[in-house]
């Protein structure tokens, strides 16, 4: 996928330089590569222990289209609580952060991830599928579809997609997520389908008088992948001094 995403790139950045800064982007791309090498070498180093896992598993489920279909609904609902863990458990934030610090939104911005994700432990949220009999090979390719087609719902680019809003994470859904304004604030979680978050009340509609701000809410990290990896564990250790104070 990697030729179409840098195409898109491409197109997005001739049609709309504005929501474009180079430094910005350069550290997106940096920021992935680093990321994409932890993920390889966690998902290496646990796969035996998956393996392993999936021989306890409650049912043996063969690949076919209705598996496979069974498997992305179960996968999109478990990655909606991931995402809304990310959130509101400060451990999980200390990875996603990374992708929200950021005041620029374009399809880099899809590239911006954490090298800690594997480390505090989002390859958790898939075990239950393992625990009830999709093949470890199964999830991880379920999971690569899901955040791949996350790429693209991360432009300024594209507006309102009629009926398709009604289901799926669209780009209109996703600008709502990424901003800092109050009434947005912690909303659309949804990974592949938007569906998820009308069930658990937290879904936001797009409110054509609001102007988006993206970012975080608090201090910005400075502008490096290193500050951006890794600022927010200095944060997480001053409120753990102030609770014990």
């Amino acid at each position: 996928m990697s030729p179409v995403f840098l195409l898109c790139v491409f197109v997005e950045f001739k049609k709309a330089r504005q929501f474009y800064n180079v430094k910005d982007s350069a550290n997106n791309a940096l920021l992935a590569l680093l990321h994409q090498g932890s993920d390889a070498l966690v998902l290496l180093l646990l796969m035996p222990f998956f393996i392993w896992l999936h021989q306890f598993s409650l049912f043996k489920i063969e690949l076919s289209a209705l598996s496979l279909f069974a498997g992305f609904i179960l996968q999109d609902f478990l990655y909606y609580w991931f995402h809304r863990a990310s959130h509101n458990i400060h451990w999980f934030w200390l990875a996603h952060v990374v992708h929200h610090s950021s005041t620029k939104m374009n399809f880099t911005t899809a590239f911006r991830q954490s090298v800690l994700y594997p480390f505090v432990g989002m390859w958790l949220f898939w075990v239950p599928m393992i625990l009830i009999g999709f093949s470890p090979s199964l999830v991880f390719a379920i999971v690569a579809i899901n955040l791949a087609y996350q790429f693209f719902v991360h432009t300024q680019t594209i507006g309102n997609l009629g009926w398709l809003e009604r289901i799926f994470n669209t780009p209109t859904h996703h600008r709502i997520h990424h901003a800092t304004n109050k009434p947005y604030i912690d909303k659309n979680y949804g990974g592949v389908l938007i569906i998820w978050d009308k069930l658990f009340g937290t879904f936001a509609k797009e409110d054509k008088t609001i102007t988006i701000k993206y970012g975080i809410v608090g201090k910005m990290p400075k502008d490096n992948p290193l500050s951006a990896n890794f600022s927010q564990i200095g944060v997480l250790r001053e409120q753990l001094q102030h609770a014990k104070g």
